[in-house]
């Protein structure tokens, strides 16, 4: 089920949240990537203007790293470090990670990238609370340089790049700088930690959606991502079979025909071919044709959404063939 981590994970430094409520949880998955982590914690630590507390989950990093973050962090207050002797995973990591805490929002960072401000996590807060039917919030995930978009990171329709400092209504966010009302999370079931790697979060999003939630994208709080080669999977190697795979199944889950997946399917393995990973993406449509994911019926609702504030966005299909899997832009880095 998503959402659900029966793992038992041992806390070797730090405190566990308080007993009583605080604004939110910042959570950072971490593999590898010391000197990009210990920025992202420091950066977690420096927020500002809200009761926080900084949960850091390792899932398989070098004993030198780990020894080097308890010994840095082992006394900082509203910080604590579990580790996990496997990988969970994306979904799997951010669940555990999640229920650890109780804070009323969940705000997550890849370890690769820092808050551009102290007051991103507390605005992050201060929307949602303004805005009680918003589940999740996409942060404006800015390129090494602060100032430009890192288009590797935009997970929305490439028409409305031009508005990467606006906020509007989407269908998912991008998985390195988020915020997810706790409250949605319960009720939507959290991530399925079945997908590992890649769209967990539009198969969080979409059965929010299904509950009447909504999902922006807030260009007003920047994140700095540094996109870091360190303990990327590889396109050529799992990651675009992860890639494929969750998004037909997905698609499956809601009733979505293979006629209808048929032109994305046709774009994602033109993608593929340019990548040089056709033969991932060919595992990937396969494990998604053995899926036995049960079938849910899209609301009207939920549809007219959607068609809203994705389809309609995207444009025709060979105008987002010609701009998402023709361009020469780099394939999405999705965490």
């Amino acid at each position: 089920m998503p959402g659900k981590c029966s793992t038992v994970l041992p806390r070797t430094a730090g405190s566990p949240p308080p007993l009583g409520s605080y604004d939110a949880d910042i959570i950072i998955l971490t593999l590898n990537r010391q000197h990009d982590t210990i920025e992202a914690i420091n950066s977690a630590l420096g927020q500002r203007g809200g009761s926080f507390h900084v949960t850091v989950l390792d899932q398989g990093s070098s004993p030198d790293m780990l020894r080097e973050l308890r010994k840095l962090f082992a006394h900082r207050p509203n910080f604590a470090l579990y580790e996990s002797k496997t990988n969970l995973g994306v979904p799997g990591g951010r669940t555990a990670s999640t229920a650890l805490g109780h804070g009323q929002i969940i705000v997550a960072l890849d370890n690769d990238a820092i808050f551009a401000t102290p007051w991103v996590t507390a605005n992050a807060v201060r929307l949602l609370h303004r805005s009680p039917d918003i589940a999740a919030i996409g942060f404006n995930i800015l390129a090494a340089d602060g100032i430009h978009p890192d288009q590797t990171s935009w997970g929305y329709p490439k028409a409305l790049l031009p508005r990467f400092k606006d906020h509007f209504d989407t269908t998912t966010f991008v998985g390195a700088g988020h915020a997810i009302r706790r409250a949605a999370w319960v009720a939507a079931g959290g991530y399925d930690s079945s997908l590992f790697f890649t769209w967990e979060e539009y198969d969080f999003c979409l059965r929010a959606i299904a509950l009447n939630w909504r999902i922006i994208y807030a260009g007003s709080l920047p994140i700095i991502h540094k996109v870091s080669p360190e303990a990327r999977l590889c396109w050529n190697d799992q990651r675009m079979q992860y890639f494929m795979r969750n998004r037909l199944i997905i698609g499956r889950k809601w009733g979505v025909s293979w006629l209808a997946l048929s032109p994305l399917i046709l774009g994602y393995l033109i993608r593929a071919k340019r990548l040089g990973c056709l033969q991932a993406a060919w595992n990937g449509i396969k494990a998604a044709c053995n899926s036995t994911t049960p079938r849910q019926t899209m609301p009207k609702a939920m549809r007219s959404y959607i068609h809203r504030n994705e389809t309609k966005q995207h444009g025709p299909w060979f105008n987002r063939l010609r701009l998402e899997f023709f361009s020469p832009a780099p394939a999405p880095a999705d965490d």
